[in-house]
């Protein structure tokens, strides 16, 4: 298994309009496509104005498989038409389980 955190550093103030657009449009077509949502956050304390969310996959050929339908799937790149001028940054990272994690 393999997690992807993404990172969405969004313009100031616009946090609560990211999330209810997510919430209406984009989390039922992203669950849907890429499967295992771990979670979905808002910075609270240190870097402001970011979303943070974890997927996990079950290896890299998985996730990308994944990616490229979410891609090409119309109800998904209409939302991401509206909540493109919301985003300054975006951050990926892929994270490896510690070996000890593997039996789990």
């Amino acid at each position: 298994m393999i997690v992807e955190e993404r990172i969405y550093t969004l313009h100031v103030g616009k946090v609560p309009e990211y999330l209810k657009l997510y919430e209406a449009e984009g989390l039922a077509v992203q669950t849907r496509i890429l499967g295992n949502l771990l979670g979905y956050y808002q910075v609270e304390f240190g870097p402001q104005n970011q979303i943070v969310h974890l997927w996990s996959y079950a290896d890299l050929e998985d996730r990308q498989t994944r990616r490229n339908a979410l891609v090409q799937d119309p109800d998904w790149t209409n939302y991401v038409k509206k909540i493109r001028p919301l985003v300054r940054h975006q951050e990926n990272k892929l994270l490896l389980p510690a070996p000890f994690m593997q039996a789990r």
